[in-house]
């Protein structure tokens, strides 16, 4: 959903495909994604399961750890004829992990990922959640792959090459999963892109964090939505650690601001 939104506000059209629960916080839930310009007329409504709650607690740095209560209505995710011509005729696809998380919603997905449409998947390893199997078998699906290094490291250790360095690492997720692309973040060391057998790296931007939730978000909006207007990697990973920093500089994941806010807000590393 933060993803959707930063598209939205970058000047993209970004549609939510998900399920909410026959709640008042689903109602507020779909309310405020339209408030944000996302197209949710293709939002299930459940009528047994709630609206989805994540419980964050911040460390003494800022960094966040999730709690997800398990099921809720997107773990029930159903087949939709419409949402699937709507898929084939999309640009591209943006799926995570954690949404595949039941054998319900991630049977759903999988059947989206048959389409045309680019496939981007975004790694979120939030335990218990870390299924080996369920991640293998969505990064087989996938084009380009969004993660950060600890994840890198954790999907390496599957197949016993964790000691390997960074780049080592990047060249063998992106041929053994058949990747066009692969974005990995570094937390405050910025971020690096393997695409088209070259690799294009960010050194970062400083700020003032006050919370990191939605912060990768971010950088994956930032990220998408130089790509489909033509930026060139360097150009889109920097406007991706900008949009990044931007938002860990403010409360919440999804705070205000317009596609130039973020210049002269944050400063080179």
């Amino acid at each position: 959903m933060n993803v959707a939104i930063h598209l939205a506000r970058l000047g993209h059209r970004a549609c939510m495909i998900s399920r909410v629960g026959r709640d008042a916080n689903g109602e507020e839930l779909i309310r405020f994604m339209k408030k944000a310009g996302v197209d949710t007329s293709h939002i299930q409504v459940d009528p047994e399961l709630p609206t989805s709650k994540v419980f964050v607690r911040l460390n003494d740095m800022n960094n966040a750890a999730y709690e997800i209560p398990h099921p809720v209505a997107w773990d029930r995710l159903e087949p939709d004829r419409e949402v699937e011509e709507l898929v084939d005729e999309t640009g591209m696809i943006v799926f995570g992990t954690l949404g595949s998380r039941d054998p319900v919603a991630r049977d759903t997905i999988l059947r989206l990922l048959e389409g045309p449409s680019l496939k981007l998947i975004d790694v979120n390893l939030r335990p218990p959640y870390t299924s080996e199997k369920v991640v293998r078998e969505l990064l087989r699906k996938a084009d380009v792959a969004k993660l950060n290094d600890d994840e890198l490291r954790t999907i390496a250790g599957w197949d016993n090459r964790a000691g390997k360095s960074e780049k080592e690492l990047i060249t063998w997720l992106t041929e053994r999963y058949h990747l066009t692309s692969v974005v990995v973040t570094r937390g405050k060391e910025g971020a690096i892109c393997y695409s088209g057998s070259e690799f294009h790296a960010h050194p970062g931007y400083r700020v003032r964090v006050a919370d990191t939730v939605g912060a990768g978000d971010a950088f994956l909006a930032g990220y998408i939505a130089s790509i489909a207007t033509g930026a060139t990697p360097d150009g889109a990973l920097d406007f991706a650690c900008r949009t990044g920093a931007y938002v860990a500089s403010r409360p919440g994941g999804t705070p205000d601001y317009s596609p130039g806010k973020s210049k002269g807000l944050v400063e080179d590393s």
